[in-house]
């Protein structure tokens, strides 16, 4: 069965506690929870502007869990872009994001016309473990982009997606429906995604 072009596949990666659903929920839904609900397997869908048309923007949002790796490699077959999510408090969530990388790059083959995104959420918390520097240069050796966000302060989280779709070569797509970039904020300073307090 041919695939269903109208949808453009994002998959969300990292592990338990990282703020996948906050994320995902903030950009779909506008709204932020305090608890913390572990997920299976959810997604969202959002209308989204595609070659002068629409498409179906679903993003998919994985458990933080390792006990379905059969989910999670058809999850990245699947894919069409991935978001790989780790927090600025732990080093180690960055680190369980390299075995994620990996199977990524095992299954497409390569990674380089496929948008991938480190994310460091939480960056409105004081208590770092991962320093930006230290982010990127991963970012960096994985080949992908990287940005910082807070889905508790809804920082930088719609301009994730934007920057997402922006990276995709081989469709033209934006959050906007007219087709038309928001200018609201340079993407070289999304691109730095340094969070800041203020």
């Amino acid at each position: 069965m041919p695939e269903q072009s109208n949808d453009y596949r994002v998959v969300v990666f990292g592990a338990g506690g990282v703020g996948k659903s906050s994320l995902v929920l903030r950009f779909v839904k506008g709204t932020f929870r305090d608890t913390y609900i572990p997920t299976i397997e959810d997604t969202y869908r959002q209308v989204i502007s595609c070659d002068k048309s629409v498409c179906t923007l679903q993003i998919t949002d994985t458990t933080g869990s390792h006990q379905f790796p059969a989910m999670q490699r058809l999850s990245i077959s699947k894919g069409h872009a991935f978001i790989l999510v780790f927090s600025v408090t732990s080093k180690q969530s960055l680190e369980e994001l390299g075995p994620i990388y990996k199977l990524i790059v095992q299954i497409k083959g390569s990674v380089e016309d496929i948008p991938v995104m480190l994310v460091g959420n939480k960056c409105d918390e004081t208590q770092r473990e991962v320093d930006t520097r230290e982010a990127q240069a991963v970012a960096q050796e994985w080949k992908c982009a990287f940005m910082e966000t807070s889905a508790k302060m809804n920082y930088n989280v719609k301009e994730l997606f934007q920057e997402l779709l922006t990276l995709e070569t081989r469709r033209n797509m934006s959050l906007n429906i007219d087709g038309k970039r928001s200018s609201k904020q340079k993407r070289t300073d999304r691109i730095k995604g340094k969070c800041s307090l203020m």
